[in-house]
């Protein structure tokens, strides 16, 4: 860039125009640099101008009127005095400018250091800048590059398992294929074998409708014999009631099937008791199982009897004493108050197994106890625990209710029973068929013995004199 700097040394003058002054002038031009510095010399006045002022040094031959500023010098010491001002004006001003000189250039050392300086900082300061934009930049494509790896590394274990899938896929597919062709197979085989059972099936109920005929003629002859058995005993109890003392023996009255045995009749069948002396009644009498003498009070075996029946038919009983029955409340009722019984309850489960529950003291109340039970002692194989309702509770059928509960637990839970709180135990329950008979809540359950949701295959209640021996 250049530069132009411009002093003006101040001249006295007593007239002419500042025009023709000016140009008058000599100018001084410095180049340092780039810059350009001019300088306006000052000039002697003209013709019209008045004198400069004397020094101190001038010479002594001035007149009484040298010391007035515009008394004139003498003509021969003009030019010598003239030259010796300019000189000093001239060393003056050159002296004016080596300082400005210098001080322009002592400016321009600093502004120059001053300028270096901050360049050298701009420099540092961007260089570090760029530096540290360069560092981050590096550590994101190592980041990027650590990741693209990853990623690699991840596609490749992806591609892997695809490939292991496929191949795993393949082998499925060669499995279902080989199942598809052994199932159409074994579906031809099968519609072969149905077309024989089916035929076999055919004959076979051929054969077990014949089985049932004669098992129906066999269950005749077996009512026939029974009947003739009876009519014989009847016969022999005719006979023994002829006789008199003289010579006969008086007829004799079986209370229950413990007599029966102590007269020597050993046998499983069913006989005539008196319930008492007014009133007979058959009934059916085991007298092989622990001892014999018992008298059978229940029974079920095959569902063939209906146990949901009212307080009338479980007062006088129903079913066939040969098969599933209950004997009557109030047979048990007269039964227990003669003599001292004890109860068996014989229970038979689905897989065979059999067990038993033995009271020591069994007896019922009358009707207007709603047939209440009492019960002591419990032990037997069918739990440590007794089924039935130790402290007594009455009958309850499904137009009595006689529990203990705000539910009728004979409606809820089928037939008649001495269901207390609808309690552990209910052998009158609905019979449920094999496969049939879990998580049923209404079948014939012993809870001691198999839970309370299992339904038994066969169940006994037997009743013995405490004496008996």
């Amino acid at each position: 860039h250049s530069l132009s700097l411009s002093f003006t040394f101040p001249t006295s003058s007593t007239g002419g125009s500042s025009s023709s002054n000016y140009s008058s002038r000599r100018f001084h031009r410095i180049q340092h640099g780039q810059c350009t510095y001019t300088f306006i010399l000052p000039e002697e006045e003209g013709a019209g101008g008045a004198p400069c002022r004397e020094s101190k040094a001038s010479s002594p031959q001035r007149n009484g009127n040298s010391f007035q500023r515009d008394s004139p010098l003498p003509e021969q010491e003009f030019p010598s005095q003239k030259i010796q001002q300019l000189e000093n004006i001239m060393e003056n001003n050159t002296q004016w400018l080596q300082k400005i000189e210098n001080y322009i250039k002592e400016s321009l050392k600093m502004e120059m250091a001053q300028l270096q300086q901050n360049v050298v900082v701009f420099f540092f300061f961007l260089a570090r800048q760029v530096l540290n934009q360069t560092s981050r930049l590096e550590i994101q494509m190592l980041e990027n590059s650590l990741s693209t790896n990853k990623l690699e590394m991840q596609l490749m274990v992806q591609t892997n398992e695809i490939s292991k899938l496929h191949d795993k896929n393949n082998v499925l597919e060669d499995k279902m294929q080989e199942m598809e062709l052994r199932h159409r197979e074994e579906l031809e085989t099968l519609k072969k074998e149905k077309g024989s059972l089916q035929v076999l099936v055919g004959r076979q109920s051929g054969v077990i409708r014949e089985l049932e005929n004669q098992l129906s003629r066999a269950t005749g002859n077996s009512t026939a014999l029974q009947r003739q058995q009876q009519e014989m005993m009847d016969t022999v109890h005719n006979l023994l009631h002829l006789c008199s003392k003289d010579g006969v023996e008086e007829e004799k009255r079986f209370r229950d099937c413990a007599d029966l045995y102590q007269a020597g009749f050993r046998k499983n069948a069913v006989y005539t008791i008196h319930i008492n002396p007014q009133e007979t009644k058959k009934v059916f009498c085991n007298m092989e199982t622990a001892g014999g003498g018992w008298t059978v009070i229940q029974r079920r075996e095959d569902g063939s009897v209906d146990f949901q029946k009212t307080w009338k038919e479980y007062k006088t009983g129903f079913g066939s004493v040969t098969a599933e029955h209950w004997l009557g409340n109030e047979y048990v009722y007269q039964l227990t108050s003669q003599r001292q019984y004890v109860l068996r309850v014989e229970l038979t489960d689905w897989d065979g197994h059999q067990a038993f529950s033995l009271y020591d003291r069994f007896k019922i109340g009358s009707e207007k106890q709603n047939y209440r039970l009492f019960l002591k002692s419990h032990s037997g194989t069918a739990g440590r625990q007794s089924s039935l309702v130790i402290h007594g509770a009455d009958f309850s059928t499904k137009d009595m209710d006689n529990d203990n509960c705000l539910c009728k637990c004979a409606l809820m839970f089928t037939g008649g029973w001495w269901f207390d709180a609808c309690g552990p135990s209910n052998l009158n329950g609905m019979y449920f068929t094999h496969g049939q008979h879990i998580g049923k809540q209404n079948g014939i359950k012993w809870h001691y013995f198999k839970g309370p949701s299992y339904s038994l295959r066969a169940t006994a209640m037997m009743i013995r004199p405490l004496d008996f021996s």
